[in-house]
């Protein structure tokens, strides 16, 4: 499918200049730190030299107070404290975040994972009842609870106290719990909102530390914690996330602990990790415990205190992982072909596939690789418990939660975001949901085009990307939502006569290119996926290229390496699109 090419706006000319003289960086590098809202010197040095003094006092949040006092208590009468989280990433790692502070602090805590296929997402009725039954008094909840209205007040009455930690945009009415932290809370004043699960947590124990005069450096330990969270949730890394994120990093690349070292063996991590090592590599495999067996495993590793007992677990770890990628795998190829034999399907707005015997676990997986092989709003459903249950995705600016909402009367239950949903209704209504989600999606598309978009921040020179242009470009790391890898845009390249196709089925193109009418340097690159371009660049024709700039490590040595998102002819129409 044709990509639209969207190159960004310069930012405002006088800003980009002064910005350059004050921080003696070229026009490029002043343009981008201006696309990103960094228009001082002062702001420059926040972004690039974030410091953890630079993060927020945790009292700002709504209900702090309450939230340290109560755990205060707790400990001082020694109470039987049970913390309790979601099962994906950013919920285990909270847990372990949580459990490793507070196991120093109590004779009798212990945590709680619910199971994915048993309980569902969020508090469920079997984790306040193993709660009550084994006599604790205080649960510490963490990236779950803002919703959970009926099920605190269930709680309350069978005499459990609850802390909410959460990042979730709450409903109208608040859970009725000792505390509930959540910055998106309407009347909540803290400064920064996008915090991840495991963040709330941490600024929990940040102001439970200054509380009680205890060193934050106890907490800073736990950093590595806090930046797989923020990385496997795809939260803004922007403001205390970018500071949180840059000193995890450090902790994660200089002394991980037990069991996230032996997660990055498994991932045969070599080298600095980054953002996206995290999301593609370590992340999906802590997931793989709660999508195949029980994301309680997940904990255990993250908390495991010997070198022998992380390997037990990693080996586990990674065989759910090896579980998950074959499901993943096999369930997306029997989707593809469900939609090539139904008749007309592939011409459709929309997909919307249901088979009884697919796996709840990946269902979200395979609802991501159908929107990414056609391009538009995906679910995905299996049978559980008699219901049809699964996940959805979205594509582009199309508001899945909303167009979810317009069908809520064939459901049972959902709940999500503009990108993402999960829902359950009953076996017999997927036909009718099916016909009404394609009604919807197509009224949409009258307004929004599905079509894959790439945006481009600014059209430079292969010349330009000199060794301080990369070595400036590299401190704007780390990388993730709203400060995104720079991409450019280069115009007038030309194949140097050795590019090559790779890779087992031939289907990448190892680039070597040059800037045409002129003298040039070679410039190595990577075209993943886009063997189809490779008679176009054959020709000796100036063509088109949109990529990020990354460095490659060799037998030792580093070299700058262009990984190209897409290219085009000089000659091709929509050239106009840029």
């Amino acid at each position: 499918m044709q990509k639209i090419w969207n190159l960004k706006q310069p930012a405002d000319m006088n800003e980009v200049k002064h910005l350059s003289a004050a921080l003696n960086v070229d026009m490029a590098i002043a343009n981008l730190l201006v696309q990103r809202g960094i228009k001082t010197y002062q702001d420059a040095r926040s972004f690039f030299r974030p410091r953890l003094t630079d993060l927020h006092d945790p009292f700002l949040m709504k209900d702090m107070d309450k939230a340290v006092k109560r755990l205060v208590e707790a400990i001082q009468s020694d109470e039987k404290v049970l913390v309790y989280g979601d099962y994906d990433v950013d919920g285990t790692t909270s847990v372990a975040l949580m459990y490793s502070f507070l196991q120093n602090k109590l004779t009798n805590v212990d945590y709680y994972i619910p199971d994915r296929y048993m309980e569902g997402y969020g508090i469920s009725k079997r984790g306040i009842e193993y709660a009550a039954e084994n006599e604790y008094s205080l649960v510490v909840v963490l990236d779950c609870g803002i919703k959970a209205i009926d099920k605190i007040a269930q709680a309350k009455e069978m005499g459990l106290d609850f802390i909410i930690c959460d990042h979730h945009n709450p409903d109208d009415e608040i859970p009725d719990a000792v505390a509930v932290l959540d910055p998106k809370q309407p009347d909540c004043n803290y400064p920064y909102k996008e915090l991840s699960g495991c963040g709330v947590g941490f600024k929990f124990l940040q102001a439970f530390c200054r509380d009680q005069g205890i060193p934050e450096d106890v907490i800073y330990e736990l950093l590595d914690l806090v930046v797989v969270s923020i990385a496997s949730d795809i939260v803004p890394l922007t403001g205390e996330n970018r500071v949180l994120a840059y000193y995890g990093l450090r902790k994660l690349n200089s002394n991980p602990s037990v069991g996230l070292k032996t997660l990055i063996k498994y991932a045969g991590m070599q080298g600095e990790i980054r953002v996206n090592d995290i999301v593609f590599r370590i992340g999906p495999r802590l997931n793989a415990s709660g999508r195949i067996e029980h994301g309680k495993k997940s904990v255990a590793i993250l908390m495991a205190q010997d070198e022998e007992e992380a390997e037990a677990l990693g080996s586990e770890i990674n065989s759910y992982n090896e579980i998950r990628k074959t499901l993943d795998q096999n369930i997306t190829q029997e989707a593809l072909e469900m939609i090539q034999q139904n008749d007309g399907w592939e011409k459709l707005n929309s997909t919307v596939l249901y088979n009884r015997d697919w796996h709840k676990g990946v269902v979200g997986i395979v609802a991501s690789r159908l929107t990414e092989h056609y391009y538009r709003p995906t679910v995905i459903l299996t049978e559980s418990n008699g219901m049809a249950t699964g996940s959805a995705r979205s594509v582009g600016e199309f508001d899945l939660y909303e167009a979810i909402g317009a069908c809520s009367d064939l459901l049972e239950s959902y709940g999500g975001h503009m990108y993402a949903a999960g829902m359950s209704m009953k076996i017999e209504n997927v036909p009718e949901f099916r016909r009404r989600f394609e009604e919807i999606v197509t009224e949409s598309v009258k307004k929004v085009k599905l079509v894959p978009t790439i945006d481009i921040d600014a059209k430079v020179g292969l010349s330009d990307l000199n060794p301080k242009f990369l070595r400036v470009l590299n401190q704007f790391e780390p990388f993730g939502p709203h400060n995104m890898m720079p991409v450019f845009l280069t115009e007038d390249v030309m194949d140097y006569g050795t590019s090559r196709l790779v890779g087992r089925g031939s289907e990448h193109i190892k680039l070597d290119l040059i800037e045409a009418n002129r003298s040039s340097s070679v410039f190595s690159g990577i075209a993943f996926s886009q063997a189809h371009h490779y008679e176009m660049i054959k020709q000796s024709l100036p063509f088109d290229i949109c990529y990020s700039v990354t460095e490659n490590e060799y037998r030792g040595k580093v070299y700058m390496q262009l990984n190209v998102r897409d290219m085009r002819s000089r000659l091709s129409e929509n050239n106009d699109n840029a």
